[in-house]
């Protein structure tokens, strides 16, 4: 292990420690790790073990792309595989994924990857799919900038403020914790969108058990509310960022729209 790639892992492992908010003891004690130790890794002085930047990673619930660039800075092989979800190796998998999205018709859901790109959705999205300007649909079809964009699923949201704010402060909370790469350029392009329809980006949403998505739709208002799922015990990068985002009538008129629309 070169001194360069010593001060690689050291300044990853570093990175990590700090957005979990943790001093060189607070993880030393979790990680039954001397605090001196863990001080030789990141100032690169100190070589890890495959084991230990494993059981680092564990202990600060790094995300497995995050836990292959870790091995990766340390001069291992990543220790997670990483395959497209068309890939063969995942063609169960997302065979298995559609069929969820599908047995949630008539009420919309779809697949994301961890940047929010939708990757598939059942045929009751088209409810939501029709409200977005077609200039935003082109491929990869990012979610979140076809809710916020001006010309987006906002134009058509009422209590668009806390809409916003909630979308808005769910991905600031990703970006932190995340290592999905360009999240925090898409937090930056949101909080243009909030700004540009005059809505304050740090804004909370009020105290409510539930946030609706309220809709103006030609057909006459829906209210939705949301479900976010992922794998259970994923071994793979893309199947532990992939979520699906499932939709559900908060309300017996838009149950009966659904319905009647999409069954």
């Amino acid at each position: 292990m070169t001194t360069a790639t010593a001060s690689a892992f050291g300044s990853l492992l570093r990175d990590w420690r700090q957005r979990r908010r943790l001093t060189q003891l607070d993880l030393g004690i979790a990680a039954d790790v001397s605090a001196r130790h863990l001080s030789f890794l990141e100032t690169g002085r100190s070589r890890p073990s495959r084991e230990m930047v494993l059981h680092l990673s564990e202990e600060l619930d790094v995300p497995l792309r995050g836990r292959n660039e870790l091995m990766i800075a340390a001069g291992y092989a990543p220790a997670y595989t990483h395959h497209g979800l068309d890939d063969a190796e995942l063609s169960e998998v997302r065979g298995s994924l559609q069929r969820i999205l599908d047995g949630h018709a008539p009420y919309p859901a779809l697949l994301v990857d961890g940047a929010w790109n939708m990757l598939a959705a059942n045929s009751a999205v088209g409810l939501l799919v029709d409200l977005v300007d077609p200039a935003l649909l082109t491929p990869p079809v990012n979610v979140l900038r076809a809710s916020l964009h001006p010309k987006g699923l906002a134009r058509h949201v009422d209590d668009l403020e806390d809409y916003a704010a909630h979308l808005v402060s769910r991905v600031r909370r990703q970006a932190e914790r995340s290592a999905t790469t360009g999240l925090r350029a898409l937090l930056g392009e949101l909080v243009g969108y909030c700004r540009d329809q005059g809505l304050d980006p740090t804004a909370q949403p009020r105290d409510r058990i539930v946030l609706p998505l309220r809709l103006r739709h030609p057909d006459g208002e829906l209210t939705l509310f949301s479900t976010i799922a992922v794998l259970g015990a994923p071994l793979d990068v893309t199947l532990d960022e992939v979520a699906i985002e499932s939709f559900f009538p908060a309300d017996d008129a838009t149950a009966a729209y659904l319905r009647s629309r999409f069954s």
